[in-house]
């Protein structure tokens, strides 16, 4: 099959992954910014787990018709239906038995999809919350835009063949922008449906967004990494959520989780994991201590509060437990809604916590519902937030940006536990929920509006302008620098004014794509016409050539560093302008330099190319950040550059 014409690439239909309001303003993207006259007539493409449609978030008040480029249909029932908001629905569950519990419509069951809509497009809302926690107005990005949702997660995963057909409908009904808050790390390009599929919607003007994942923080977590979309990492938000528990002997205790759970200080017995296994079915000390599901004695801890060394306390919950303490999880992350009364301490204070149960005949505990408190070293990026570099193309940065993904506040389905947790039977309307999940939406909806001010500019485009406008974010709160948050924290306000774009056209990506080795035949196949690798050129540098909006340079050799990269801007600030280049945080022992340094533009459109030779030495550090500014003295046009060591 895979030799066959017009195949592009064969291999199994793996299970992907799900990577699941204040957050609009943190980033200074406030209800009263300039908006677009056919910002309603843009089109957001949700592929994910479905959407709860009768959701205020997804009202249809005050809307007209569909836009007349919308080709799509609502593939509805009994129980779901489109309207003037929700524009378009369709589901996929390709070739396999529906599991118990699972809705055969485009309704959300899960929750995933309803929050990352609302996240990207959702309407105004007074008065969200979830039990009072985070009250204010939820809105997504671009409030006045059209919904188009592809359903493809279910209780079972997510299938490959699911999100290509998921694409392949989705362009071909007139989506504006498409969002994927799923995927799963693959080593090649083309044994990955997402990156198949937005190269589908790329040809057709279509930008794709898309979650870099919830595996890090080590090194190559990256999920979604392909040059042709944009990869969002997560960042907190300046608001979090402390959660108290106070022992017997009086001492309080800080940690976090988003506890809604109320005891209302009443005490109950306390007891350590390690000191309840179940040892009828064969755990001991060094297997319950961490609470995983099944380890735990229900005779033990029922009715008590439980001292885990884990990061869930889910085994506590299913035997019983009142509540859970956790400890082993970095203080500084954060951790969602638990199925019961739940606080995630430092090592310090679960130590301490440990000493108080092994000293006290009774000892004794109660959590304290959560409070909200600001937390003042925002932004920066969360442990789970996964990192580059790029597994399969070193010299190509990613992820692009980072946005807001912790403990985001968004629409949910009364009928998906609050937890994520069976028997969790909580009903809410807004959730919070952490994850690159999340901050993917606030990408997608940043690039509507973007769009919904430059209809016709291209995908390549419209990301370049979001990457080279983005707030830096610092080193010392991010060891990973660049590699944790791409170009830095995203800015809505300045994306649709970027001064210069680097931008690429479908041509550019084949010609990169012949420089990673693939095929003409393969190509051929991808792109539909009759583009090919000529043998007579040197392909060689490409990679590094790609009209990319930041610099990335891999060496085995860190004491003898060489790399030349050579780019294009084309001027969307003023027609008469002239830009003069700044190399910034260059280390000492390591020369950037740029010809020429300055891009004098005449005309709107106009192009002009320039080059970066990098040379030196990064000594015997790993990783050396700098960046590139171009200023005409109105627009700042920033461009990361990560020099780094690679070893084999």
């Amino acid at each position: 099959m895979a030799g066959m014409a017009g195949v592009v690439s064969v291999f199994p239909s793996r299970k992907q992954k799900l990577h699941t309001t204040r957050s609009w303003n943190f980033i200074g993207f406030h209800e009263n910014v300039k908006r677009s006259t056919v910002e309603s007539d843009i089109i957001v493409g949700m592929i994910d787990s479905g959407v709860w449609p009768e959701s205020a978030s997804f009202s249809d008040a005050g809307f007209g018709p569909p836009p007349k480029k919308w080709k799509g249909t609502c593939q509805g029932s009994s129980n779901f239906t489109c309207n003037k908001k929700i524009i378009g629905a369709r589901y996929y569950h390709n070739g396999r038995p529906f599991v118990k519990g699972d809705i055969k419509s485009p309704r959300d069951s899960n929750g995933h999809g309803t929050h990352t809509a609302s996240t990207a497009a959702g309407n105004l809302v007074s008065k969200a919350s979830l039990f009072g926690l985070g009250s204010g107005r939820a809105r997504g990005g671009v409030p006045s835009a059209r919904i188009a949702v592809y359903k493809v997660g279910w209780s079972d995963g997510i299938s490959d063949d699911d999100i290509l057909a998921a694409f392949d409908d989705a362009i071909a009904d007139g989506v504006d922008i498409l969002s994927l808050s799923l995927g799963k790390a693959e080593d090649d390009y083309f044994r990955d449906s997402i990156s198949i599929g937005a190269f589908h919607a790329l040809r057709k003007g279509i930008l794709t967004s898309t979650a870099a994942g919830n595996d890090g923080p080590g090194p190559k977590t990256i999920a979604n990494f392909a040059p042709w979309f944009l990869s969002v990492a997560a960042t907190t938000i300046d608001r979090e959520f402390v959660t108290k528990v106070q022992l017997g002997n009086q001492k309080i205790y800080e940690g976090i989780v988003t506890n809604t759970f109320d005891l209302k200080g009443k005490f109950y017995p306390l007891i350590y994991a390690g000191d309840a296994p179940n040892r009828t079915a064969g755990y001991d000390e060094s297997t319950s201590k961490t609470c995983e599901p099944g380890t735990l004695d229900h005779n033990l801890v029922k009715g008590k509060i439980v001292l885990c060394d884990g990061t869930t306390g889910y085994g506590a919950y299913f035997a019983g437990a009142v509540g859970v303490i956790l400890q082993s999880r970095p203080v500084a992350d954060v951790l969602d809604p638990l199925p019961m009364p739940a606080s995630c301490l430092g090592l310090d204070s679960g130590n301490s916590i440990y000493y108080y149960i092994t000293s006290t005949r009774n000892p004794t505990a109660t959590i304290f519902k959560s409070t909200e408190d600001i937390d003042t070293l925002s932004p920066y990026v969360p442990s789970f937030s996964s990192r580059g570099p790029n597994p399969v193309t070193p010299n190509i940065l990613k992820p692009d940006i980072a946005a807001p993904g912790a403990s985001i506040l968004a629409a949910f389905p009364p009928i998906a536990p609050v937890s994520f947790v069976q028997g969790d039977d909580r009903v809410a309307s807004y959730n919070f929920v952490s994850g690159t999940s999340m901050a993917c939406p606030h990408a997608t909806g940043v690039a509507a509006y973007v769009k919904s001010f430059h209809p016709n500019w291209s995908p390549a485009a419209i990301q370049s302008a979001i990457i080279t406008t983005a707030k830096p974010l610092s080193p010392d709160l991010n060891p990973e620098a660049e590699f944790a948050y791409g170009a830095g924290q995203i800015d809505p306000v300045r994306a649709p004014y970027p001064g210069l774009v680097y931008d690429a056209t479908e041509l550019d990506y084949i010609e990169f794509l012949c420089a990673q080795g693939y095929s003409t035949k393969l190509l051929q196949s991808i792109t539909g016409h009759k583009s090919s690798c000529s043998s007579k050129t040197n392909y060689g540098a490409l990679s590094d050539n790609l009209n990319y909006p930041s610099f990335a340079l891999s060496s085995s050799n860190p004491n003898c560093i060489s790399g030349v990269f050579n780019r294009t801007a084309t001027n969307v600030g003023s027609p008469r302008s002239a830009y003069k280049a700044k190399v910034i945080g260059a280390t000492k022992g390591l020369e950037i330099k740029v010809n020429p340094s300055i891009l004098s533009f005449s005309s709107l459109g106009q192009k002009l190319s320039f080059q970066v030779t990098v040379k030196g030495s990064i000594h015997h550090k790993s990783r050396v950040s700098a960046s590139l500014v171009w200023d005409d003295g109105t627009f700042q046009v920033r461009s990361p550059i990560v020099v780094y060591a690679i070893y084999y």
